[in-house]
């Protein structure tokens, strides 16, 4: 053969080999290590039996040897009384002991202990036995609880994991002690009646598909880096490829530049990367938080969605402490991000319309249903639009009705104010800090139930902004300022990221935001302070930017689907009714009547009292002079002079004759004394601003 006559025998083993080796690892498409893992597994499973075969020969060798024992000394043995030891031992807790450890051990390996049972199976005596009748056929029991439990273990095991519904019902006629395993904290008051809360099993949940494995990705990823290095190159950057990271959406390729060249150079060629790369958008990070290495992050061809599914029944989430974690969706490395709200303790989110923000409210509502009754969280929603957040009516975490009105929006956020007050004045009386060392004190004394967090939602502030911007801003301020000790977090979402909608107080007290793609950059630096949300994807791709984090987290945001959520929330009605609080309804309802009847001359502006002083000062009254004296536009000018009308400062209108100014400066001023004529502030404070 040619390869004997070339490389000799030797030679010729060692090249077939290593071309075998080759094959078989681009047909399995593994690399080098996985390959070498593969064959050091096999091999160590072979050593496994090897040794346990080597066991089961002893312990057969062993039971031959106490046979022909209990054979020798058969007749002397038979007036003693071992049959009835044996027999309590059927029945005794100490049979039970080996049918724990087997299940102990299949717990922590799956594969020892399937091993174990196998063994145990192959370890019973033989067809010889039953010439030594007194002794050996009795432990057999032992044996068999093994094989008929094996099934429950399981099953509790399918408990911790929602999919698994039919198993779960099984261990409860099994083992009656498994559903009083929850203590009683999920009862809640309701109307003079208790209800458990039933959380949502995961099986009402869409399956995801498995995940489909392309063969030509891997060329293709390297083929990419290739290019990447050569484009580089051509504009006089040297750098290589340390690190290729692929996830949901993106591939991060880590670069290492070489000596002297600066990070802000490769964030400068971003553009034209993506122009040789044929790529939608390249996000330059420069450099990737605490690495020495500069990350160019390119979209993939195909986008591996994030179910809800599979972010509920992750290991993450269901040992997450906290009954307010959120899921977020999963990192450039796979990793799954989950969110806890108590933490942030304040979020802000906002995208243009399609970028994932309405999902990811969605996600965040939903993760709640899952993980807290109402008796842990309560949410209060503000959906000006009308129609994302109307379906969760008559879930019980509801306090009131999903709120639709703008005016009674405002009136709403003022309760919530008073609320936060309201729990201070008790948390002072009970000389603790905060909600948590409150319902800790509760708990131990028996004395009052304790208190839920509150999560406020408000899924588009910019109309909330529109209507009552003086009202909505402080309210939002004082609760961002004020509320995370006494348990009361703010959600706010806007598809509008301008300095009009998110004011810089809004912004200065909201530390945690996520931002979906943007149009601009301009924007970007709105939401996050800094540019690059104009550079993501859309449809779930966000920068997460959690308070105490420098910078911001690149997310694939998870999808829930409308009829997921529909779903779930069915479900979640039809086990639990609805328990609105009416003393906050009636209080918001009298709040927004008092609203509409001062607003029906229109809000007070904040030049109001201004005007008021030049038109009494001058003793005339006209929308020009207005407009002239106050530089502002004729319409405000002409708004300013409506509101003074409504307020009996000047007359109605009469035609071409001037309007009269009603008062005088001794009158204005005994009104400003007396409080008579609020300022914008408590004109604007409405009912939740009267102190009783």
């Amino acid at each position: 053969m040619p390869l004997i006559s070339v490389f000799q025998t030797f030679g010729t083993i060692v090249v077939l080999t290593a071309l075998s080796l080759i094959t078989v690892i681009y047909i399995t498409d593994m690399t080098i290590l996985e390959f070498f893992q593969t064959v050091f597994e096999l091999i160590k499973r072979g050593i496994i039996g090897i040794v346990r075969g080597i066991r089961r020969a002893k312990m057969k060798r062993k039971e031959r040897r106490q046979m022909k024992e209990a054979e020798e000394h058969k007749e002397p043995k038979e007036p003693k009384k071992p049959i009835p030891k044996l027999e309590g031992f059927e029945k005794t807790e100490e049979s039970k002991t080996p049918v724990k450890g087997a299940f102990n051990i299949r717990i922590l390996d799956s594969i020892r202990s399937s091993d174990f049972l196998d063994e145990e199976a192959d370890s019973e005596p033989e067809p010889e036995a039953p010439k030594a009748e007194p002794i050996l056929p009795k432990p057999k029991p032992s044996v068999v609880p093994v094989k008929e439990e094996k099934p429950i273990k399981s099953q509790s095991i399918n408990i911790l994991l929602p999919e698994k519904e039919q198993p779960k019902e099984s261990v409860r006629q099994k083992l009656p002690e498994k559903p009083v395993e929850k203590p009683t904290e999920n009862l809640v008051e309701l109307k003079g009646t208790f209800y458990q809360y039933e959380y949502p099993k995961a099986s009402l949940l869409k399956d995801p598909p498995p995940p489909r494995k392309d063969k030509d990705e891997k060329d293709v990823t390297l083929l990419q880096a290739a290019k990447l290095i050569e484009t580089l190159k051509s504009f006089g950057v040297e750098a290589a490829v340390s690190t290729i990271t692929k996830g949901p959406a993106i591939i991060r390729y880590e670069l290492k530049p070489e000596a002297g060249i600066r990070a802000k150079r490769f964030t400068d060629l971003a553009d034209d990367i993506a122009l040789n790369l044929a790529a939608r958008s390249v996000r330059v990070e420069a450099p990737i938080p605490g690495k020495d290495a500069i990350g160019i992050e390119i979209p993939k061809s195909k986008v591996t969605p994030v179910y809800f599914k599979e972010m509920i029944t992750s290991t993450e989430f269901i040992k997450h402490p906290s009954k307010a974690a959120m899921v977020l969706g999963k990192d450039i490395s796979g990793n799954v991000i989950i969110a806890d709200i108590t933490k942030m303790p304040h979020l802000l989110v906002a995208g243009a319309t399609g970028s994932g923000k309405s999902v990811c409210i969605n996600s965040l509502i939903m993760s709640i249903l899952f993980k807290a009754s109402p008796e842990d969280v309560r949410l209060l929603m503000i959906d000006p639009k009308m129609v994302e957040l109307s379906r969760y009516n008559g879930i019980p975490h509801l306090l009131i009705p999903v709120v639709t009105d703008p005016k009674k929006a405002a009136g709403a956020l003022r309760w919530v104010v008073q609320e936060m007050l309201d729990r201070y004045n008790l948390f002072y009386e009970k000389k603790v800090v905060d909600i948590d060392s409150y319902n800790e004190l509760v708990a131990n004394t028996g004395t009052a139930e304790k208190l839920p967090l509150i999560v406020i939602i408000i899924d588009e502030l910019a109309d909330l902004m529109a209507v009552a911007r003086n009202e909505v801003e402080d309210s939002i301020q004082r609760l961002a300022q004020m509320a995370r000790a006494a348990g009361m977090h703010l959600v706010i979402a806007t598809q509008r990221p301008s300095v009009n909608v998110i004011t810089g107080v809004i912004k200065a007290n909201i530390p945690s935001r996520i931002s979906f793609a943007v149009s601009s950059p301009q924007d970007s630096r709105t939401i996050l302070d800094k540019g690059g949300a104009e550079k993501l994807l859309g449809r779930g791709d966000m920068l997460y930017h959690p308070a105490g984090e420098l910078v911001p987290i690149r997310v694939q945001g998870t999808f829930v689907s409308n009829e997921e959520v529909a779903s779930i929330v069915s479900f979640v009605k039809s086990n639990a009714p609805a328990d609105y609080n009416e003393d906050i309804m009636e209080k918001i309802e009298n709040d927004s009547e008092s609203i509409g009847e001062e607003d029906s001359a229109g809000d007070a502006d904040e030049l109001l009292n201004e005007a008021i002083e030049l038109v009494v000062s001058h003793g005339q009254a006209s929308t020009s002079y207005i407009q002239r004296k106050l530089s502002i536009g004729y319409a405000r000018a002409g708004r300013i002079i409506d509101q003074m009308e409504a307020r009996g400062i000047i007359s109605g209108y009469e035609g071409s004759k001037p309007r009269q100014v009603l008062i005088s400066k001794e009158e204005w001023n005994e009104m400003k004394m007396k409080d008579g004529l609020p300022s914008v502030k408590n004109v604007n404070s409405g009912l939740f601003g009267k102190q009783k």
